[in-house]
């Protein structure tokens, strides 16, 4: 009869820790992006500014859902999902850690509508949604690969046991799609798909999760004895 794990696991796997911690980072990043180009006098300091998801099937809808009486925000959308992960035999045990080798779609997402202008002519917003998710695959890319975030900012002391400890990164290839919208021939949205090779330690639960008792001392002070040293020291040792 198979023997249960005689813990909960009540644990964060480290994809999922990274998956967050990509997230953040271009959350993080963006916001600081548009207060530094609002100090710099920037004409449009919104330019900037990305609007930052996890594991969302459709965020792009979120330009078709706006206020059809307000100026829809048409800063790019980013999605980050966590996409495969390899195991390598070579690299880890088959007790406590492995190398886990993971790619993380990072979905970049563009809107354009187009616009009459003045004179012949008018403004297509095929057009504009391409320059919109370039806009915002330029800033994916320059933020990842940043010399500050060669190791995602996850370089924890070896000896902090169950942290993820990301060894690499690496953007391994981006590419561009449409997104079918139906019959809406006024709505353009672009979409690019960035691949994020990132290589981290996996954490495997082990038999006893439990800090085991190697030694026990015991004082006894007797009340009336006069003095504060103990009259009696044991010592166990369970080792």
């Amino acid at each position: 009869m198979a023997a249960p794990l005689p813990f909960l696991i009540d644990k964060t796997d480290s994809f999922e820790i990274v998956r967050d911690q990509i997230v953040s980072i271009l959350d993080v990043t963006q916001a600081d992006q548009v207060a530094k180009a609002t100090t710099a006098g920037k004409p449009d300091p919104s330019e900037w500014k990305l609007r930052v998801f996890a594991e969302r099937s459709n965020p792009w809808e979120q330009f078709l859902n706006a206020a059809s009486d307000a100026v829809p925000d048409q800063s790019p959308i980013v999605n980050v999902w966590y996409d495969t992960g390899a195991f390598d035999k070579s690299v880890g045990d088959v007790v406590k850690t492995q190398q886990h080798a993971a790619v993380y779609n990072i979905d970049v997402y563009g809107w354009g509508i187009a616009a009459d202008v003045a004179g012949p002519g008018h403004s297509p917003g095929d057009e504009s949604a391409a320059l919109v998710l370039q806009r915002g695959i330029k800033f994916v890319r320059n933020i990842l690969m940043s010399s500050v975030n060669t190791y995602l900012q996850l370089r924890p002391k070896p000896e902090s046991d169950g942290d993820p400890r990301v060894w690499q990164r690496w953007i391994q290839s981006i590419t561009s799609f449409q997104v079918q919208l139906g019959d809406d021939s006024a709505h353009q949205v672009n979409g690019g798909r960035i691949a994020l090779a990132v290589t981290f330690n996996e954490f495997s639960p082990q038999g006893d999760e439990s800090n085991p008792l190697e030694q026990l001392g015991v004082d006894i002070n007797l009340p009336d004895s006069g003095t504060p040293d103990p009259a009696v020291e044991v010592e166990f040792d369970y080792t």
